[in-house]
């Protein structure tokens, strides 16, 4: 359970820091790149704060700060998810954490829907397309049987003829003796 716990929030963050890539670089790209300059020195607007990509700005107190880059996600010590806005300031991090969790759900269930659908419909197109060669290896068989007992029938056929013939069961008309029977 542990182990997929993890899967599941290293996945969500993966996810989270790839929206949050795609999101700065829908941004305002005309802007001049701004010279490097601690988070903290800036004073002014979420939007100032947010073009040094190594800041993360905080609603509440309204100050832009160094990124916590140890962790993945800031310590509620330092700004609560909900209030904490990195990259773009329209998007906080826990819907940022929501809406990266939905989107990857759905990719992994479209991916193992897809993967599915594709084993079990080529299962299924290789069944319903003919005989595969366990089933004509079989049927080949089962003749080879049927003929060795047709032909071991016609051998146990004629011998019985051949004993009836010696003596004189034989029901042929071309035979002079026949049984006689009393009405």
């Amino acid at each position: 359970m542990e182990f997929l716990q993890l899967k599941l929030s290293s996945s969500v963050v993966l996810l989270a820091a790839s929206i949050c890539c795609i999101l700065v670089s829908f941004g305002d790209s005309s802007t001049t790149p701004v010279p490097h300059q601690t988070c903290s020195s800036i004073t002014g607007s979420c939007e100032e704060c947010l073009k040094n990509v190594s800041c993360l700005w905080c609603y509440t107190t309204n100050v832009c700060l160094d990124y916590p880059v140890r962790n993945v996600l800031p310590p509620s010590i330092v700004c609560r998810l909900s209030d904490a806005r990195w990259g773009v300031c329209w998007v906080n991090f826990e819907a940022m954490i929501i809406a990266m969790a939905v989107v990857g759900g759905i990719i992994s269930t479209a991916i193992t829907i897809c993967c599915c659908c594709c084993c079990c419909g080529c299962c299924c197109r290789k069944r319903s397309s003919g005989p595969d060669r366990d089933e004509e290896r079989m049927a080949r068989r089962r003749e080879e049987r049927m003929q060795r007992l047709n032909e071991r029938k016609a051998e146990k056929k004629t011998k019985h003829d051949e004993i009836r013939k010696k003596y004189g069961l034989l029901s042929n008309s071309d035979h002079p003796y026949s049984r006689f029977e009393n009405d």
